[in-house]
């Protein structure tokens, strides 16, 4: 399985139509990838008369991928600023 590990920075403020604080601007940075490795099912499509295989993570569903093509998504740190109004 694929780990892609990541920071998340997420920006809250209040507004006279959410009066209780809320994300506006949330970013994610991609940290680190550990490869899962090469497919173990791969699938076999036809086109016509022509086949190939590709790995099963550009075919199947997620819960359907062997263990290789999964990625799971590792929050690493998530840090929350928040805006106050300024002026008056």
């Amino acid at each position: 399985m694929s780990i892609a590990i990541v920071d998340i920075e997420q920006v809250t403020h209040t507004c006279p139509a959410f009066p209780g604080p809320h994300p506006f601007d949330i970013r994610r940075t991609l940290v680190d990838v550990i490869p899962g490795g090469p497919c173990r099912t791969p699938v076999t499509i036809r086109c016509g008369e022509q086949t190939t295989t590709i790995p099963c993570r550009r075919h199947e569903p997620a819960k359907r991928q062997c263990g290789a093509c999964r990625v799971i998504v590792t929050e690493r740190t998530i840090t929350t600023r928040h805006l106050t109004e300024v002026g008056g």
